[in-house]
């Protein structure tokens, strides 16, 4: 299997952070139907530093644990979260570990 970690800061920059119910809808219509036989969500604290001007900044984070099998399309459905995640919610960046792993289900 292929283990991959997303990472998303739910601070969004000239509003208040991302909602419970934003990213419920976001879950809904963009996860799903990319990831559909499932993830973990947890919620974490993040620290990020921006390349383009070295200023660190924290939020609060939604780490997403995907075990999929390595299909072809695998790598184009998490890129779709990862942009559709970034240009819905104005983030420079979303964080992506992969590992390939043992596991079972």
């Amino acid at each position: 299997m292929l283990v991959a970690g997303l990472f998303s800061g739910r601070g969004i920059k000239g509003r208040e952070s991302l909602t419970d119910a934003e990213w419920a809808e976001f879950s809904a219509q963009t996860i799903m139907p990319n990831l559909p036989d499932g993830f973990t969500v947890f919620d974490g604290e993040g620290q990020w530093r921006n390349p383009q001007t070295g200023h660190i900044a924290g939020s609060r984070t939604k780490i997403r644990l995907v075990a999929a099998k390595p299909e072809p399309d695998l790598a184009r459905r998490l890129s779709a979260v990862i942009d559709a995640y970034k240009a819905k919610f104005h983030q420079q960046s979303v964080g992506l570990i992969t590992r390939d792993s043992c596991a079972g289900f």
